[in-house]
């Protein structure tokens, strides 16, 4: 009697595998294979990479935030007055050259991020990788954002300190807060811009990996690996 009620869980076993795979067959992309573990995983991965590669190298260009209206890095609220201020007394160049500089700092700092990016990317497991195939379009962004933003940020703050330095970027707006607290009426101003341009330059980080993750999710010629194609066709 055992015997027999073990070869029937037997076969309803393997009939649910075959309505199982049956339902993968019929999926949108489905190559009539059922993908593995690793093969998602890697993937993922893949895809991660692409963003970094494409996205994040743009950034460390000059101009990679000044001129990326999508990532550009604007004046802290407190010193917008500064900059209305100075432009309204005729020195709207030395304003145009305080925010140049904020940018290209964050430029500098963001070439430390790939390493940490690709620790991050490495570390994976397939329960991240389905979390994330199965999540919204900015899945992977979210991975890489809660498992790098404490280790980019100790890794770009100093960066941008020293590239403040480097690009005169602190005298510049020590130039710019001094004429503005020197002009009658004003209220003096005296914003952490490290700290800020450090938050600043991450955001812009994230948002660009963000911009290529959704290419991938939702435009099929950015697939551009046999891999990308079988992976993402599967939440289609």
């Amino acid at each position: 009697m055992i015997k027999k009620i073990s070869i029937l869980i037997l076969v309803m076993f393997m009939a649910s595998c075959n309505e199982l795979q049956q339902v993968v067959n019929q999926m949108p992309g489905s190559t009539n294979t059922v993908l593995s573990n690793e093969v998602i995983a890697n993937g993922l991965k893949e895809a991660l990479d692409q963003g970094i590669e494409q996205q994040v190298s743009k950034l460390t260009a000059q101009d990679g935030f000044y001129k990326n209206e999508l990532v550009k890095i604007l004046l802290p609220e407190e010193l917008q007055k500064v900059d209305k201020t100075l432009r309204d007394i005729g020195l709207g160049n030395l304003a145009d050259e305080g925010l140049k500089v904020l940018n290209r700092a964050a430029e500098d700092a963001v070439s430390e991020a790939t390493p940490i990016f690709v620790n991050a990317v490495k570390e994976m497991t397939f329960t991240d990788a389905k979390n994330i195939l199965l999540g919204a379009d900015n899945a992977a962004t979210t991975y890489l954002e809660n498992r790098t933003n404490t280790a980019l940020y100790d890794k770009f703050k100093p960066v941008i300190d020293a590239s403040f330095k480097k690009v005169n970027a602190d005298k510049v707006w020590n130039s710019l807060i001094s004429k503005y607290n020197a002009i009658p009426l004003t209220n003096n101003v005296n914003p952490d811009l490290t700290d800020y341009v450090t938050q600043e330059a991450l955001n812009g980080v994230y948002k660009m990996i963000e911009v290529e993750e959704k290419e991938i999710r939702t435009n099929l010629s950015s697939r551009t690996t046999d891999i990308l194609r079988k992976v993402f066709a599967l939440q289609d």
